[in-house]
């Protein structure tokens, strides 16, 4: 069924105010960030995709770009969060802990993915499509758990990877 890629939004996770999962999400955004400016380029995306990822985690905001999710898919390709049916369970739970996540956290992450992708919204038949509707899910559940960071602290760091074209 090609890259299940949404998982990986699981890395495109949250910070948020002060709690240690919200410092968690935080390093996870920041850490799965770091593939950003190498996608951006390999897909020779514009500036527009960049407000799609600034404005990523504001409760508020519509994410409607199918680009985005090609992009989605790519970050976690190079983060090695995927295989050919899908996410990585293993990697993807490694690479939370990795971000600060302990164990039940990266597991708890990684089963919402799983959820997500579940979603009978998300077509089976563009991966593209299918990532961004996951990661529109992730998005949502982590907002639920008051676990959303603020990108006004995530962006700064994140854009200093981000070379212009």
């Amino acid at each position: 069924m090609g890259l299940r890629v949404v998982y990986l939004v699981v890395m495109a996770a949250v910070l948020v105010v002060v709690t240690p999962t919200q410092e968690v999400m935080k390093k996870l955004t920041i850490g799965f960030g770091r593939a950003l400016s190498e996608c951006r380029s390999e897909l020779n995306m514009g500036d527009h995709i960049m407000q799609d990822f600034t404005n990523y985690w504001k409760e508020d905001y519509q994410l409607l770009n199918r680009e985005f999710g090609c992009m989605v898919l790519c970050m976690a390709s190079k983060h090695n969060l995927l295989t050919e049916d899908g996410l990585h369970h293993d990697n993807a739970h490694e690479f939370a802990k990795k971000h600060g996540a302990d164990d039940d956290t990266a597991k708890q992450l990684v089963t919402m993915l799983h959820e997500c992708d579940k979603n009978p919204n998300a077509p089976s038949d563009d991966d593209c499509m299918r990532a961004l509707e996951v990661s529109k899910c992730f998005k949502t559940k982590i907002h639920e758990l008051k676990w959303a960071p603020s990108m006004e602290e995530i962006i700064e760091e994140i854009m200093t990877d981000v070379k212009p074209e």
